[in-house]
């Protein structure tokens, strides 16, 4: 099969080709019918006006006498061969002074026995030579008594013709390679970007996501390029989310099922006899279920998220009981790591319309990062601020920090940066989701080794209501 480029420089040289031909043909035409036209024209005007001398001035002669006279009239300088025929056609004498007898019968002299101005473009019946030919009758006492005919030899005329045409049809080979030669550049230009697609795509169908085509040109091959960049770079992207997603929760998966395999083998072995070992061995188990059952809400959470399908249940909602609740939740895990809990709130309500349990959701993730990473006599402070129509609310410890390098990434998914600690890298990536849900913002700040604070910016209900 036949590639565009081919098939291009095939088609525009065809379309080339016509319009050349038939540019050609129309300069053919142009000038046959210029040259002969005047020559026939001048032929002609010649011819009608010696005969209508003839005429005017020998309207007593016979026709032997107008036939002598015509041809002492002759100029020497006549380059045109004229002839004196009687009603029959016969030759009586031609300007070269020969009388041969023969008969001309050439629809010229037809028309001019009849009172006409004969014209006759073709081939002497002897020579076959190419001839244009005019005849006027010659008249005595007012009838047709013979015909005068000029007549010039249309080789000449032929000749320029053709070689003018040759010199038409060499210009018009000329420009039919120049054309085919820009088609094939041009062709060259618009395919080349293809191909390169072409072998980026066989590549990228190979599983070498990193491949970029090639932008040579700022059109519509280009703009393909760059799609096709985008593409590549977001199936790159995702084909890495893909397998942290497989690492990270094979990793995640096997530490507690590992620890629940390990306390269901030991307490088999043992018969259950042992109770405080028993108990020890129960309370494992239940905690790495917890942990299960945790990973496996925040896979199920990021992939509504990745579809879309996560949808909020919004009601009126004052954040003031929810966090509330969450410090009494987390009052506890607090005081068994010696950590001192603060929750700052103003007295009035904090109204904003959104999904209880998902906002609750963003805020234990929170807290718990905040927990695991704050050491023995730490401080975490929650504080809640209403500033211009929006709820400020700040998670602020005094734990290890986050690494600059970490920083920037610490919201994606599966990210845990040099952390050691367990976990999916899904919590901060859900939050923040969440929390942009709720058309609010979610920002992290830190200094390594001085704490972190997560800002949660949510609009009030009277803000919404006024938009």
């Amino acid at each position: 099969m036949r590639g565009i480029k081919s098939r291009m420089i095939v088609h525009f040289g065809l379309i080339l080709l016509l319009i050349v031909l038939l540019l050609e043909g129309l300069f053919y035409w142009a000038v046959h019918t210029y040259y002969f036209g005047t020559a026939t024209e001048a032929l002609v005007t010649r011819t009608t006006t010696f005969t209508t001398f003839i005429n005017k001035y020998t309207s007593g002669y016979s026709l032997k006498q107008k036939t002598r006279y015509i041809l002492e009239s002759i100029s020497d300088d006549e380059y045109a061969k004229i002839e004196v025929l009687d009603v029959n056609g016969k030759l009586l004498l031609n300007s070269y002074g020969f009388q041969t007898g023969e008969r001309i019968n050439t629809p010229d002299v037809t028309e001019a026995l009849v009172g006409k101005t004969g014209l006759y473009v073709g081939k002497t019946p002897q020579t076959r030579e190419r001839v244009i030919a005019v005849s006027n009758s010659l008249t005595y006492g007012g009838e047709i008594v013979g015909v005068l005919r000029y007549s010039i030899s249309a080789e000449p005329l032929y000749n320029a013709v053709n070689r003018i045409a040759l010199y038409g049809a060499s210009v018009g080979a000329v420009v039919i390679l120049l054309a085919m030669s820009l088609s094939w550049i041009i062709a060259k230009r618009i395919v080349d970007p293809i191909e390169d697609l072409t072998k980026a795509a066989i590549q990228m169908a190979k599983g070498d996501f990193s491949v970029q085509a090639a932008k040579q040109f700022d059109d519509e091959v280009g703009t393909l390029a760059d799609t096709f960049n985008y593409m590549a770079a977001e199936i790159g992207k995702n084909e890495k989310l893909k397998n942290d997603f497989i690492s990270s929760v094979s990793h995640e998966l096997r530490t507690p099922l590992t620890s629940i395999k390990g306390w269901g083998e030991t307490l088999i072995s043992g018969g259950l006899k042992d109770h405080e070992e028993t108990t020890l061995g129960l309370e494992v188990i239940s905690k790495e279920t917890d942990r299960l059952i945790g990973l496996v809400e925040e896979l199920l959470d990021f992939s509504k998220l990745q579809s879309g399908e996560m949808t909020l249940c919004e009601e009126k909602l004052d954040m003031r009981e929810v966090l509330d609740d969450l410090n009494v939740q987390f009052a506890i895990p607090a005081q068994e790591k010696q950590i001192e809990l603060r929750l700052e709130m103003p007295a009035l309500p904090l109204t904003v319309m959104g999904d209880s349990n998902r906002l609750k959701q963003v805020f234990v993730n929170l807290l718990d990062n905040a927990i695991k990473f704050t050491p023995v006599n730490g401080t975490i402070s929650v504080v809640a601020t209403s500033s211009d129509g929006r709820l400020i609310t700040t998670v602020q410890d005094t734990g290890e920090g986050i690494d600059p390098d970490d920083l920037g990434r610490i919201t994606g998914k599966f990210y845990k940066g040099r952390s050691k600690l367990s976990g999916s890298g899904l919590g901060l990536a859900i939050s923040k989701d969440i929390v942009q849900l709720h058309k609010g913002s979610l920002t992290i700040h830190s200094r390594l080794g001085h704490g972190t604070t997560v800002t949660v910016d949510l609009p009030l209900v009277q803000t919404i209501e006024k938009g």
